[in-house]
């Protein structure tokens, strides 16, 4: 028998803009939002989805897009999908949806991507007191590889995820609001990441909602309420998982009927953590997908780790198509920031330090340290907490596949220095923005324009 074709449920133009697009899309999660079309479990079918910033980046060698980038438009997403079972029945609250990935990739005729350090005022990265300027690097893909270096290409979709309940909305919007009207300078994460805002609370500006008319009653209600997409929540969204590529399955909870099931943020490749903020290779994409609807799945296999029965999370079952690497430089972190000071058991500072440990360490093979700050988001490299028991610190490790380098990087004994090398396509000339503000700046090579 010859294998199914994928029915299209959300076919996607890159010539046109997200909200003139056949099916709509949407950019916030909300219980209100209108499925587009119904699924049944069991069949295959494609959604097909725009870069997470609906086209605004573009493929030059500027980065005035990153520089002005508005964070209210973020993501845009293929769906919501209403999930029925053959008899018609749609999920219900408390089942477990189970989403397989069959197969994925670029649209056909816009095969390319950027990586991208955003502007600190946009909120930065995970290094942002060492990288406020906005930098961005354009990637070209051929098959499994993207170049800019040869990189093989783990693609995987950065969002997927089902509509809350409003219920659930309302814990979300609360408990973020409460966290972002915190005194940031009595936070001590903020005092070495500087990464802001300190949640992305309901905001209407930008905001699209699939089938409802802008400027209606409706529309403002439900944009008013709306959550944001940046943070991934109880409901999966906005989750970067790394490995979510061919054969993988994604167990979602069930907060509505029919699930909605929605997706997007479509990535070529990315390392653990996308340190970079859009620090994954960022593309247009599509999905084929298949469905199951677990009955009572959510009671049955998801424990609640909070106050009700919504404080729960997906499971992800992880497909074994990915790139193999034999050999790997590994460089490890502890909790003591750059000043010197120690903090109890912080992961975060101690990956901040991991990833400082590789940057520093790879600038002398020749290659800027925004180059390496961006080949760490995007490449797939591999984070890890190796202890987090050992007072006061906490150890991880952040682990680079050697095989994407054309020279020898691992330490060796020979008179002089590393002989630097552009084995690293070189990057485009990129924006320098200037560094104006309250957040302190690591002068030096990362504060000036990439050779």
């Amino acid at each position: 028998m010859a294998p199914l074709t994928p029915r299209l449920v959300v076919p996607i133009d890159v010539k046109k803009q997200p909200w003139e697009q056949k099916v709509p899309l949407h950019n916030r999660w909300h219980p209100d939002i209108p499925p587009v079309a119904d699924v049944t479990e069991g069949e295959l079918f494609r959604v097909e989805m725009v870069d997470w910033s609906g086209g605004r980046v573009r493929d030059d060698n500027s980065a005035d897009d990153m520089k002005s980038m508005d964070f209210t438009i973020a993501h845009y997403l293929s769906g919501p999908l209403r999930i029925v079972d053959s008899g018609g029945v749609p999920a219900s609250p408390g089942d477990l949806l189970a989403v397989e990935i069959c197969n994925l990739g670029p649209l056909p005729g816009d095969e390319w991507g950027y990586t991208a350090i955003l502007e600190r005022e946009n909120g930065g990265g995970f290094l942002t007191d060492h990288f406020p300027s906005a930098r961005k690097a354009i990637w070209y893909f051929e098959g499994i590889y993207a170049y800019s270096p040869q990189i093989p290409g783990l693609t995987h979709p950065g969002v997927v995820g089902t509509a809350p309940s409003i219920e659930l909305l309302n814990i979300w919007n609360e408990r973020e609001k409460r966290l972002a009207e915190t005194n940031q300078e009595t936070l001590q994460l903020c005092e070495v990441l500087h990464q802001r805002p300190l949640a992305h609370l309901p905001n209407h500006e930008n905001c699209l909602l699939g089938k409802i008319q802008e400027g209606t009653a409706e529309w403002h209600k439900i944009a008013n309420e709306a959550a944001r997409t940046i943070a991934g929540r109880e409901n999966g969204g906005n989750c970067d998982i790394k490995n979510l590529s061919r054969g993988s399955k994604v167990y979602l909870p069930v907060f509505v009927e029919g699930g909605n099931l929605s997706t997007g943020d479509m990535h070529f490749s990315q390392g653990d953590g996308e340190i970079s903020l859009c620090g994954a290779i960022e593309m247009s994409g599509f999905l084929e997908l298949k469905c199951e609807i677990i009955r009572g799945g959510m009671k049955e296999y998801l424990t609640p780790v909070g106050p009700t029965p919504l404080h729960v999370n997906p499971i992800f079952e992880i497909g074994s198509v990915e790139p193999r690497f034999s050999e790997w430089l590994v460089f490890e972190g502890i909790s003591v920031d750059e000043s010197g000071k120690q903090h109890f058991l912080d992961a975060s500072v101690s990956y901040k330090r991991a990833v400082l440990n590789a940057i520093e360490y790879l600038s002398r093979f020749g290659y800027s340290k925004e180059q390496v700050y961006l080949l760490l988001s995007c490449c797939p490299c591999e984070g890890r907490i190796s202890g987090i028991v050992d007072s006061p610190n906490a150890v991880t490790t952040l682990a680079i596949p050697t095989a994407i380098f054309d020279q020898d990087v691992k330490p060796k004994r020979f008179g002089g220095r590393p002989l630097p090398g552009p084995q690293l396509r070189r990057l485009p000339d990129l924006l320098s923005c200037s560094n104006d503000g309250h957040l302190p700046v690591t002068q030096g090579e990362s504060s000036t324009r990439a050779p």
